[in-house]
């Protein structure tokens, strides 16, 4: 059985992810045979055809990663000043009122760090009655005294129009003397800017440049998405092994779509030696970390046995599980209705309960 990378469509950055809908094609039944010992052969795959996130590029559609927000801040305080310490380990240990108090002294005798913090304070509500105005404004004098998260934070609400107009021209601004700065999250969300080609024009080499800044920095989107780009040739040459140890790095990291393609790609062996059992743990971890395409995969392998001990009760659990969420299948269906009446309640019972309607 072979599964299916994830294919995605650039969207607008601040956008929600919208994953391309696939869909794996189970073989014909051999005829006379009985469905519980029939020995499943290799799947096909097939993709369905869905409307695409709004906008699409400018040019023809190339296969790019659904692209997450990355607005929030976390103010890195110097570490030669032990009054701006303070202020961020009381942010850090949630304790937003002193950290306010705190940031305010320090922000009023011209810190900009104390600034960056009041801005994501406001920003946040914490501690604080939320205020995009004011979020802004000590954003704005923080990026003004060459704070880069201030600059990246300042561009999100100029790009989102809170706390004043939208104002696209000076968000990429912003973002690009962050990004020059080192600022990860900038880079990645310019690298967005120039893949969709509506803010900017569209240039698929200068985003893998940015994104290439962002995963050398450690970002875990960053790292998904340029291995994206080296998968499908996107703005560099093809390379499957820079893509997998791209994916392997972004899936430590916990990121969920890493974690389904390094699944695929080693349950396929595809830049990576074929290590299915590994693979079907990792569509476990992300399934259970609700991506609706790892349990439609995972309900795959467990009803047909592959890479994993059979288990059709488990399989069309996250098979239910993974239809509620949009990615059903009507072979699956039958199959479903097929199973013995008591295998069957079982399942449903136990999506029931994974879904917490029970």
């Amino acid at each position: 059985m072979k599964l299916p990378h994830i294919t995605m469509l650039a969207a607008l950055l601040l956008t929600a992810p919208a994953a391309a809908q696939l869909q794996i094609t189970p073989p014909a039944a051999t005829p006379g045979a009985p469905a519980e010992k029939q020995k499943p052969r290799p799947h096909t795959i097939t993709k369905k055809k869905e409307a695409a996130p709004a906008p699409k590029p400018s040019a023809s559609p190339k296969p790019s990663p659904s692209p997450k927000p990355a607005a929030t801040v976390i103010p890195a305080p110097p570490t030669d000043d032990p009054n701006v310490d303070l202020v961020y380990g009381a942010y850090q240990r949630g304790q937003y009122k002193t950290a306010f108090d705190l940031a305010t002294t320090r922000a009023q005798a011209g810190d900009p760090k104390a600034m960056t913090m009041l801005g994501e304070l406001y920003s946040n509500a914490m501690g604080i009655r939320r205020d995009y105005a004011k979020a802004a404004e000590w954003y704005k004098r923080a990026a003004d005294s060459g704070d880069r998260e201030a600059m990246f934070a300042l561009a999100m609400l100029r790009m989102s129009g809170r706390g004043g107009p939208v104002d696209k021209g000076e968000a990429v601004k912003l973002m690009a003397s962050a990004a020059k700065l080192g600022e990860p999250k900038a880079a990645y969300n310019l690298a967005l800017l120039y893949l969709d080609g509506q803010t900017l024009p569209q240039d698929v080499k200068r985003s893998a440049e940015l994104l290439r800044q962002a995963a050398d920095a450690g970002l875990p989107e960053a790292q998904y998405a340029l291995a994206t780009f080296y998968k499908e040739g996107t703005g560099v040459p093809k390379d499957p092994e820079r893509a997998v140890r791209l994916l392997q790095a972004a899936s430590l990291a916990d990121n969920v779509d890493a974690e389904v393609e390094y699944a695929i790609a080693m349950f396929n062996g595809t830049g990576t030696p074929k290590n299915q059992p590994a693979a079907v743990a990792l569509l476990r971890k992300a399934s259970r970390q609700g991506s609706a395409i790892a349990q439609n995969r995972l309900a795959w392998v467990l009803i047909n046995g592959v890479g994993t001990p059979m288990d059709k009760v488990e399989g069309f659990k996250w098979h239910l599980v993974a239809k509620t969420a949009g990615k059903g299948d009507p072979d699956l269906d039958k199959q479903l209705y097929d199973l013995p009446a008591e295998e069957r309640a079982k399942a449903e019972a136990a999506a029931k309960k994974w879904l917490g309607t029970k």
